[in-house]
């Protein structure tokens, strides 16, 4: 068995997705659960050499006083998830974990998400360069003190506002560049990625923020000799979407119009209540269906913030589509599910799927994790299924 220890450092390191990943790395550790709903448990990846769980050591960065034991703690009295023997059985990994974490930047992050920072030494930086120097002394000090093999940066904080892209992002030298100016307007995602790219550390974007998604960055990426992978994990609606526009397509149906309207109460859906964030989740979602069937149904997504409904995240989509001799039918479905549980078991395979590219050598975006995204990059394949033979085919090349 291997001995290596591996490294996960989650911007957002103490929201409802990563501190249910968190509970579940200790709850796999300590046997106290199984592995249900892990795509790297399935026998698609028996005899590849993927980290185990009790290999894996946690830190991050997080603009809010909180811990790990508080925040699942949280989420089970919120949203009835977990329960209180679990998170005690757990209890000394999370205290240990939450030591590990660091006061994360608001620069570029946006007002709705800055006014979510309570933790006193938010380093509340004048230079996307300033920025960046204390992400990186943070991740080598972590690094070095846990006596690392390995280390991953995984973004699932908040969605930040969409971006529109300058020449600035164009290339290493001028993006380099820009960070000296105090009014750069780079998002704290891209500074995020940045700092962890230009170390050498693979950085995995599970949120619809730019991130490491323009080109300045994948060519730092494939210049440190690491890997990127994105955007915005695919949990939920998007995914039956990816599911569901396949069928329409092989089946030769014509979908005329399809509605998604979704509501949940988390506190990304309070960020998500401003319009401007939520044109970035927005995008992402409504982007896909055309993609698979190869023309542009009318389509429309809504977001709602509902306070009661807490991280049970709920979609109705009203899907109407022509059938033989120009017949106008109707499909419906009702999604519901809890969304920290429904994302993090995606994060915790990225992860391990991330090291293992790493190790193996791999340079750039890994496209073959496209079947876990909802915009994947390097790929503009949305068909799941196709998507999961791209994922089959890897498993079989590395094994």
């Amino acid at each position: 068995m291997s001995t290596r220890r591996v490294g996960l450092w989650l911007i957002g390191a103490l929201g409802g997705v990563a501190s249910t990943a968190v509970l579940g790395i200790s709850a796999l550790s300590r046997k106290l659960t199984d592995t249900t709903s892990l795509v790297t448990a399935t026998p698609m990846f028996d005899g590849i050499d993927l980290d185990d769980w009790p290999s894996i050591v946690i830190g991050g960065h997080d603009i809010r006083q909180s811990s790990y034991a508080e925040a699942v703690r949280d989420l089970n009295q919120r949203s009835n998830v977990f329960n209180e023997a679990l998170i005690q059985a757990c209890q000394p990994d999370l205290d240990q974990w939450t030591a590990n974490i660091c006061p994360g930047t608001v620069l570029g992050a946006g007002t709705t998400i800055g006014k979510l920072a309570d933790m006193p030494e938010v380093k509340r930086v004048n230079t996307p360069r300033e920025a960046i120097e204390r992400v990186q002394a943070d991740l080598r000090d972590f690094k070095a003190r846990n006596k690392l093999d390995q280390l991953v940066v995984a973004n699932v904080s908040s969605t930040e506002p969409p971006k529109e892209l300058d020449e600035r992002y164009d290339s290493v030298l001028r993006f380099a560049t820009s960070l000296e100016a105090t009014d750069a307007g780079i998002p704290a995602s891209a500074l995020y990625a940045w700092a962890a790219l230009d170390l050498g550390i693979p950085y995995i974007n599970f949120t619809p923020s730019l991130g490491a998604s323009f080109p300045a960055a994948i060519d730092l990426a494939n210049e440190r000799k690491t890997t990127v992978s994105g955007k915005d994990g695919k949990t939920g609606e998007t995914m039956m979407k990816t599911v569901l526009a396949p069928m329409f397509a092989y089946r030769n149906f014509r979908i005329l119009s399809w509605v998604g309207h979704n509501i949940f109460g988390n506190r990304d859906a309070v960020v998500l209540d401003d319009p401007v964030n939520r044109a970035s989740k927005i995008q992402t979602k409504d982007k896909v269906i055309s993609s698979i069937v190869g023309y542009k149904p009318q389509t429309h997504v809504s977001i709602e913030y509902i306070q009661s409904l807490d991280d049970w995240k709920t979609a109705w989509d009203h899907i109407h589509f022509q059938g033989f001799l120009n017949t106008k039918m109707i499909l419906q479905f009702l999604w519901q599910g809890c969304d920290s549980l429904l994302a993090a078991p995606l994060l915790l395979d990225i992860v391990r799927l991330t090291l293992l590219a790493q190790r193996r050598g791999e340079v750039g975006i890994l496209s073959h994790l496209a079947c876990f995204f909802k915009s994947p990059m390097g790929c503009d394949e949305h068909d799941f299924f196709k998507q999961m033979e791209m994922l089959a085919e890897y498993a079989d090349k590395v094994r």
